[in-house]
């Protein structure tokens, strides 16, 4: 499971500024700035044609001719279990995050089924072997869960820490660039994970990112 909420985009008038500062060709520029909502959503400055199409060949010129896509920013509030966010680590240049904190608030509420990434388990299968395991797993939690509250006591606390499931969904607000972007999509689009799927399906509707990618 993955939730992406509270996209924001910016920087394209600084993008397209670098990317004609190689040959000096500020005078071919034909971006600028629009009425709110006329194009894409919460973007107000549209990329001209002729800005687009330099756009297209400098990233397919390869890595070191696109270096203007760094300038683009994207913010997202995205929730997805901790599986998937040991892998997300290794995008974490050109790219930061603020997570919601597992080690000081994971007593704060009761367990419940749909606080992980459950979708998968048991399916297609004859047997309730696997959903009954997990279902011990959160009462075994919300049992630690309880007496850490009641008594104070770390060694409850460790139970719960110790015992998480890597399905545990936690949210993150994550700021990457669109060269961030763009690696996700090409490295992981076709991934065996449903998230990263799902994650390298919804960067392609970001604005102007199916135009550069073609």
């Amino acid at each position: 499971m993955i939730k992406i909420e509270n996209v924001e985009v910016y920087g394209f008038e600084a993008a397209v500024r670098a990317a004609r500062n190689p040959l000096s060709s500020w005078s071919k520029s034909d971006s600028g700035y629009v009425a709110s909502g006329e194009h894409y959503e919460n973007v107000d400055y549209v990329v001209g044609p002729n800005d687009l199409d330099l756009m297209k060949r400098l990233v397919k010129a390869g890595v070191s001719h696109r270096t203007f896509l760094r300038l683009i920013q994207v913010s997202m509030d995205i929730t997805a279990p901790l599986y998937y966010w040991k892998q997300a680590d290794r995008y974490s240049v050109g790219k930061s995050q603020i997570s919601t904190s597992t080690m000081h608030y994971i007593h704060k509420k009761e367990f419940e089924l749909d606080d992980f990434s459950h979708e998968h388990i048991g399916e297609g299968m004859a047997t309730n072997v696997f959903n009954e395991c997990l279902e011990t797993v959160i009462d075994a939690l919300n049992e630690a869960r309880k007496c850490y509250l009641d008594t104070g006591e770390k060694t409850w606390w460790w139970q719960m820490i110790q015992l998480l499931p890597s399905s545990y969904n936690q949210k993150r607000t994550v700021l990457m660039s669109y060269e961030v972007a763009l690696k996700i999509i090409r490295e992981r689009e076709n991934h065996k994970l449903d998230e990263w799927r799902h994650m390298a399906s919804e960067l392609k509707k970001l604005p102007y990112m199916e135009e550069i990618l073609s």
